[in-house]
């Protein structure tokens, strides 16, 4: 069993930087891929980044291409999302996800594992 602690959302002005931390507490960690997911208000979860277990590739939706980075910390259990040039529409709860076989895709039914979530809101 694997449990994920999002945290570092917060509220941010327009432009703005935010970076999220996932710690994870069981063993799969460091074989799995992560993804990072979001849910606006009154919206559907949707993809934001993926990486691989080594860390060798990660893919982004479009929306985050150029604005965000998805890393890992293998050896802390821990994955990131540095996210920078932040507007309105990022405003959402930031999920982490594990997938134990090492896929990175875009459908949240693929990730095994869950965090509760951490809120960013950009506003002014």
């Amino acid at each position: 069993q694997e449990r994920l602690v999002e945290s570092g959302g917060d509220s941010v002005q327009p432009g703005g930087s935010l970076s999220l931390s996932c710690a994870a507490s069981g063993r799969t960690f460091s074989t799995a891929s992560v993804a990072w997911f979001r849910q606006a208000p009154g919206k559907e979860r949707k993809f934001v980044a993926g990486l691989a277990q080594n860390g060798d590739q990660s893919y982004y939706d479009s929306a985050a291409q150029g604005r965000f980075t998805i890393s890992r910390d293998n050896a802390k259990n821990t994955a990131y999302l540095q996210m920078s040039s932040l507007t309105p529409d990022d405003t959402a709860v930031y999920f982490c996800a594990l997938d134990p076989t090492g896929v990175i895709s875009a459908f949240a039914d693929r990730y095994t594992y869950w965090g509760q979530g951490t809120r960013v809101t950009v506003t002014s």
